[in-house]
């Protein structure tokens, strides 16, 4: 009887162990979720200055202007410069868009102004119907850093 179980085959498990796999996975996950945060952290954006060559187009443009504190002024063609508020600013631009598609709109932010500022001025033309807005800026001086 001891001579047949010495005997005995031993029968093949035809499985996949996944456990290495899953561990595998485990310290890969945790790798990740540690670097991921790193790569965002600080990024530093310099931007480029360039002596561009102005836009020159046959109509007057609409300027839409945003001073350091916010508030917002619009330049309609030949018109002087006026504050305005946000709704006046869509229906005005709006309507001046839809009598002439082809109108180039402008916006022109204060440089010592908020970002927030210009941001909401290019919500306001896209809820207004702008297809296309244009950034104004000053041309290039000699410094460096922009500033006179």
């Amino acid at each position: 009887m001891r001579n047949s179980a010495r005997h005995k085959r031993l029968k093949l498990k035809s499985e996949i162990n996944v456990v290495p796999y899953i561990d595998v996975m485990l310290v890969l996950l945790i790798i990740f979720m540690v670097t991921a945060p790193m790569l965002n952290a600080n990024v530093d954006v310099n931007l480029p200055q360039a002596n561009a060559k102005s836009l020159q187009d046959k109509k007057e443009p609409v300027i839409v202007s945003v001073d350091s504190q916010g508030q917002m002024y619009l330049t309609l063609g030949t018109s002087k410069k006026e504050p305005i508020d946000a709704n006046a600013l869509k229906v005005k631009v709006g309507a001046f868009v839809q009598q002439n598609p082809d109108v180039s709109v402008l916006v022109a932010g204060d440089r010592d102004g908020k970002y927030d500022g210009v941001y909401q001025v290019l919500a306001l033309l896209q809820q207004a119907g702008v297809a296309k807005v244009g950034l104004m800026s000053a041309p290039e001086s000699g410094n460096p850093n922009g500033r006179p």
